[in-house]
């Protein structure tokens, strides 16, 4: 984070505990065992549900839904998790709006559709909470598979390979296993250290094995592994910011918003953290977003969300954009910075307006900033990688690249959206095509 003695408008503390605790407290807190009832009574339990066939793990929404609509909540979480392992977090962070429930017959007729992502999350939760782990290991195949990468990707194509007997061993570049989920993720989505507790959960299936702090190409080789292992499995998402480009893209209070967002996530004490007064998100993703929407929690009084194009062209959902002007985060599209203004430390920073195409229309204007965070995109980083698709690593539809016994998924792989419930069916994928080769 940027040093709060160089940077006089960031401070710590500018909430009292209530307040941080209000801000911070569960986004959809979750049903009871009435409020899911209620919700499930209203699907359709549609034949050729399109809900089904727009989530990417190809959960069978209707039947979950309907398990749950007769008492039997687990069995809903197994419905669930046979598809997606993760499906507790992807219940709290994934679009669904963009998704299962926009296709929903519910939605299309009134409006309103089924609350799925809640009914995912009470199923899960039901499961978990009593401790069950419903997925058994085979009987251990002696082959041994390298998963490089502890996000959801990683972790769910560890899981599968688990269950199919096989040993498996998790490196990861952090101090810790979860990834995006774990580091990535807005506090207020998952509260109460669920990430960690969904991998611990994970792992009671057995057979796998984590070893933190090492990360590909600077503590351990592609190479190493394929000599070492009948498989891998790279799932290292995009280690790089994009930077932005621009005259005093350097000077201090200038930062990486997945910096920002992961010292957030791992802050014990919230009154600690510093923000600044004035802060400007550069960006129009899902990291903008969170970035924007935790600093204006964490007591900042100005924040703004600058992106270059229309808001019809964010990535960000309209739902997420929402959310953000209802916390009083100001957006501000069509627009690209030119230049950041400070004396060491930044002070303002210049925009200049574009049309549609970007083409700058001449018109500039400036915003007050002691605090600006980068969220314009990430890159995939590290050599001695497969071959590439553009910028990320070249695979097909099972996850193969062009190295013999080498896999890939996630963000890092070419293909999917950068989506954790995307990541979670490709890990799962490779892992069914990596059981296959290794039955061979």
């Amino acid at each position: 984070m940027t040093d709060n003695a160089l940077t006089p408008g960031i401070a710590a503390g500018r909430l009292d505990a209530e307040e941080y605790a209000a801000n911070f407290a569960d986004l959809h807190p979750p049903l009871d065992d009435h409020e899911a009832l209620v919700a499930a009574d209203r699907c359709y339990f549609c034949h050729d549900a399109p809900c089904t066939v727009a989530c990417p793990t190809d959960i069978d929404i209707p039947l979950f839904i309907r398990q749950i609509a007769t008492g039997t909540p687990e069995a809903a979480a197994e419905t669930i998790l046979n598809q997606n392992i993760l499906g507790g977090m992807c219940a709290r962070v994934c679009p669904t709006e963009t998704l299962c429930e926009q296709v929903c017959v519910r939605e299309t007729a009134e409006g309103k559709p089924v609350i799925i992502g809640q009914l995912q999350r009470y199923a899960t939760d039901r499961l978990m909470s009593a401790g069950k782990h419903p997925f058994t290991r085979a009987e251990p195949t002696g082959k041994r598979v390298a998963v490089v990468g502890a996000g959801p990707a990683g972790l769910a194509c560890a899981h599968r390979l688990a269950m199919h007997g096989h040993d498996v061993t998790i490196y990861d570049g952090r101090g810790k296993p979860g990834g995006l989920n774990e580091f990535g993720i807005a506090a207020y989505k998952a509260v109460e250290g669920f990430a960690e507790r969904e991998v611990d959960w994970l792992m009671q299936i057995g057979g796998i094995t984590t070893e933190t702090g090492k990360q590909l190409g600077r503590d351990i080789t592609l190479g190493d592994l394929q000599q070492g292992f009948d498989a891998v499995f790279l799932g290292i998402g995009l280690g790089g910011v994009n930077a932005l480009g621009i005259d005093g893209d350097n000077r201090e209070g200038v930062v990486d918003a997945v910096d920002f967002i992961a010292e957030l996530r791992q802050a014990e004490d919230l009154s600690e953290l510093p923000v600044g007064r004035d802060v400007v998100v550069i960006g129009g993703g899902m990291t903008a977003i969170d970035a924007a929407v935790q600093a204006r929690l964490l007591g900042a009084l100005n924040v703004t969300l600058v992106y270059r194009r229309g808001r019809d062209r964010m990535n960000a959902s309209v739902f997420e954009q929402d959310l953000a002007a209802s916390k009083g985060v100001r957006i501000i599209t069509n627009a690209s910075p030119i230049a950041v203004h400070g004396n060491g430390s930044v002070r303002e920073i210049e925009f200049e307006y574009t049309d549609d195409s970007l083409t700058p229309t001449g018109q500039s204007f400036r915003l007050a900033a002691d605090q600006v965070f980068r969220a314009i995109g990430q890159s995939l980083e590290g050599d001695d990688l497969p071959a590439l698709d553009g910028r990320k690593i070249a695979v097909n539809d099972v996850g193969q690249t062009n190295v013999s016994g080498v896999w890939a998924g996630g963000d890092c792989a070419s293909g999917g959206d950068d989506l954790t419930v995307t990541a979670v069916a490709e890990g799962r994928d490779a892992a069914e095509d990596i059981h296959r080769a290794l039955q061979k």
